[in-house]
Order: C-alpha cells, then sequence, then structure tokens
C-alpha cells in the first residue's frame, strides 16, 4: 500500500493530566507527513476527529467524560472504516483511549492482529482502575471486558491476538485480567533478557497470518528519550530498541495501521518526544539505514 490518511484525534478526556490533546499538532509539525511523502508514500491528511474539550462538558457520576470519549471514539471508528481498502491509516493522538475506535475501525475492515507497543498495561476495568481514567483500559475493552457501554461498540479481538511489548507498569487487577484472558505480554524483563529482536521476530511468530495494527504509546520510550508523556516510567525503550522493533515489523510486510499517542506537548522539550514518535512511525513504514 502506497497510500495513506492521517487522522488527528486531539483528545485528553481519558487522561488524568491535560495537554494530550495537542499531540496531533506537535507530531504535524514534526514533519510526518514530508517524511512520509519522501519515501514514496501519497499523504492525505483528513483532517481532525472533532473532540469537546473537558471544560465544555458537564461533571457526571461513574467513568470520567465516558460518552463524550465513546462518542468520538465511535466518529473515529466510522472514518477508519470507510477508508478506501489500499489506504493505511495513521491515528494522531491524543490519549490511549482512542485506540478502541482505531483497532475497531480497522477490524471492521479485516481480522487483525494488534501489536500494543506501551510501558502500561491499558488492561484495566471500572473494577480494577485505581484512577478511573479511561486511557487505562482501552485494551482491555478492545478484547471484551469492562464497560458494556464501551464493549458493546468497540470489542472487536480476540485476545489470543493481541501482544503487549515494553510493559513495566501494571495494576494488580491488570495482571490477573492479562493472564486470564491470555495476552502475550513481554515486560521489560524480557526486552532486557530476550533481546527486542527476537521479541518482535515471537510476536510476528505469535500473529502468524494477521495483518498488523501498531498501537504506540510514546511512554514506551525512556524518559530521557520522550519526556512528553503524562504517565512517564523509568527504564523504558532504548532509542536502537524502538527503531529495531519498527523495522523489524517493517520486514514483515504485515502492518496495516498505525496509532501514534499520549505526545504531551506541555510537557516535552522542544517537540522532542514528537520527533522521536515521527522517526519511528518512518521506520515502521519502511524508512532503512541502507
Amino acid at each position: 500500500m502506497r497510500r495513506i490518511g492521517v487522522l488527528g484525534m486531539p483528545m485528553d478526556l481519558g487522561a488524568g493530566r491535560r495537554g494530550v490533546d495537542m499531540g496531533p499538532s506537535a507530531l504535524r509539525y514534526a514533519r510526518l507527513k514530508d517524511g512520509l511523502e519522501a519515501l514514496g508514500f501519497a499523504v492525505t491528511d483528513l483532517g481532525d476527529v472533532d473532540v469537546p474539550v473537558a471544560e465544555s462538558l458537564p461533571p457526571g457520576g461513574g467513568l470520567r467524560f465516558l460518552e463524550p470519549i465513546r462518542e468520538a471514539c465511535l466518529t473515529l471508528k466510522e472514518r477508519v472504516a470507510a477508508l478506501p481498502e489500499d489506504t493505511f491509516p495513521i491515528v494522531l493522538g491524543g490519549d490511549h483511549s482512542l485506540s478502541m475506535g482505531s483497532v475497531a475501525g480497522v477490524a471492521a475492515r479485516k481480522e487483525v492482529g494488534v501489536i500494543w507497543v506501551d510501558a502500561h498495561g491499558d488492561f484495566n476495568t471500572p473494577e480494577t482502575s485505581p484512577s478511573g481514567n479511561i486511557h487505562g483500559m482501552p485494551l482491555a475493552v478492545l478484547a471484551g471486558l469492562g464497560h458494556p457501554r464501551l464493549v458493546e461498540a468497540f470489542g472487536s479481538v480476540d485476545p489470543s491476538r493481541i501482544v503487549l511489548i515494553g510493559v513495566r507498569s501494571l495494576d494488580p487487577g491488570e495482571r490477573r485480567l492479562l493472564g486470564e484472558a491470555g495476552v502475550r505480554v513481554y515486560t521489560m524483563h524480557e526486552v532486557d533478557r530476550l533481546g527486542i529482536a527476537r521479541i518482535a521476530e515471537e510476536a510476528l511468530d505469535h500473529l502468524k497470518g494477521l495483518p498488523l495494527h501498531v498501537s504506540l504509546d510514546a511512554d514506551v520510550l525512556d524518559p530521557g528519550l520522550a519526556p512528553g508523556v503524562g504517565t512517564p516510567v523509568p527504564g523504558g525503550l532504548t532509542y536502537r530498541e524502538a527503531h529495531l522493533l519498527m523495522e523489524i515489523l517493517a520486514q514483515s510486510g504485515r502492518v496495516h495501521s498505525l496509532d501514534l499517542v499520549e505526545v504531551n506537548p506541555i510537557l516535552d522539550e522542544k517537540n522532542r518526544t514528537a520527533e522521536m514518535m515521527v522517526g519511528l512511525a518512518l521506520s515502521l513504514l519502511g524508512k532503512r539505514i541502507l
């Protein structure tokens, strides 16, 4: 596929800290489109999904901003699902709850495996979440666990077709749910012990035969590389580990869609995090050293 559709999701309703709604602008400013066009892609920027700002919404009980998040993600799902078959979607975030919409939209087009690259499991439910923030729940929702209003709209992926890479911060309830669901998880312990190349190959083998959606959270990177995130955790992927993972996935020829999420320019230094994420996207789309 040589056509790419870029779609922004300026949403911070699912996060605990404000500012990540400016992530799409930061990623565009980091010359994502120019880099993709240099690789030979025809790139169309499709603009942004309309997302309300928190101040415009009334306070409500239960999960914070459940209905506005659901509505925005439903719009994203519909827009991704409606893209031509030969178009590679790249969704710019925005907090990670947007991936309920992007993954469900891709899954409406074809059966898909999901590679979730993140410092966190994002596998909480309302019952297990310490914070109640929905950006800690989207992977569980996609796997069919969580609030019924979200699961009925976005539950679209068999948990055995999910691989989680780079994890180093899990809540107790997430550990239990991930094990019960059968999600393949590679924590930073496995990254250190096995190496990222072996993990990438094992992930591809585990999801054999499936087109892949990659959901890349900026906080999987070490905070020294990517300071512009709301939930930093020390000890993340290095520059070369992250690029090697993207390069091996690119060589498989099986990646069909991508999320770039959780870039918070307010917390960043001279747009370093957005530039790092753009570089990783280019590696995933085929940029090579030689």
